[in-house]
């Protein structure tokens, strides 16, 4: 591990996840990045030529295309995007090729946190925080259905849940890096949290383990003498 600080906040979707860990950032002096922009990013290109998401040669080909400024979350955002990006995200191979990319990203000091499904499993298995920000299936699905309502669609609820059944099935049962928590990583419920309470309660959770590193770097080595 470098001396940069890496957060990793996994989670399924519309688990506040990303909300959280971009106010986490701007809180700790640290970049953001909201890992599912690079396949939402990737399956926009591959929608955009006409291409199936399932296509490892055609995503990989998107993916050595990829620049930064293709990660906006305004211009990636919808439900036809997010489908496909879950397929994509399915693509060993492309997973593999994003690795670098990430990486990269968090060690580039002073450090970033990262917001995913697989960030304290597989990109940051040693990142020096790691939550898993969860919720009801329900609550996600309000989530998700007022934020479509914000965006001027007119979305039935039930259809909502299924697709967020459907997408917490596929997440969870790949093959490569399927959503878990880490074994380390500690679980924050937010199905009775607002956004206020779930940055408190993950404030809480994460300065100690920073103030613990920054008091151990500047404590000075004991020489003993003969």
């Amino acid at each position: 591990m470098s001396e940069s600080i890496v957060i990793a906040v996994d989670g399924p979707a519309a688990s506040g996840k990303s909300t959280l860990a971009k106010r986490l950032a701007a809180a700790l002096g640290l970049a953001f990045l909201d890992t599912g922009l690079l396949y939402r990013a990737v399956a926009r290109r591959l929608l955009e030529r006409g291409c199936d998401p399932s296509d490892e040669r055609a995503a990989l080909e998107a993916v050595a295309a990829l620049k930064p400024e293709e990660l906006d979350p305004d211009v990636l955002a919808g439900e036809r995007i997010g489908e496909a990006a879950s397929k994509v995200a399915a693509i060993a191979a492309v997973r593999e090729a994003l690795l670098p990319w990430q990486r990269r990203f968090g060690r580039t000091p002073p450090g970033a946190v990262l917001a995913g499904r697989d960030i304290g499993t597989v990109v940051f298995p040693d990142a020096t925080v790691k939550l898993f920000v969860t919720a009801s299936i329900e609550e996600r699905a309000r989530r998700r259905f007022r934020e479509l309502q914000r965006r001027g669609r007119r979305p039935m609820f039930e259809s909502v849940l299924d697709e967020l059944r459907e997408r917490d099935r596929r997440d969870s049962e790949r093959p490569i890096a399927p959503l878990r928590a880490a074994p380390d990583a500690v679980v924050l419920d937010t199905t009775a949290l607002d956004a206020d309470a779930a940055f408190a309660a993950a404030r809480r959770l994460i300065e100690p383990v920073l103030r613990e590193r920054a008091q151990g770097a500047r404590s000075p080595e004991t020489s003993c003498n003969p």
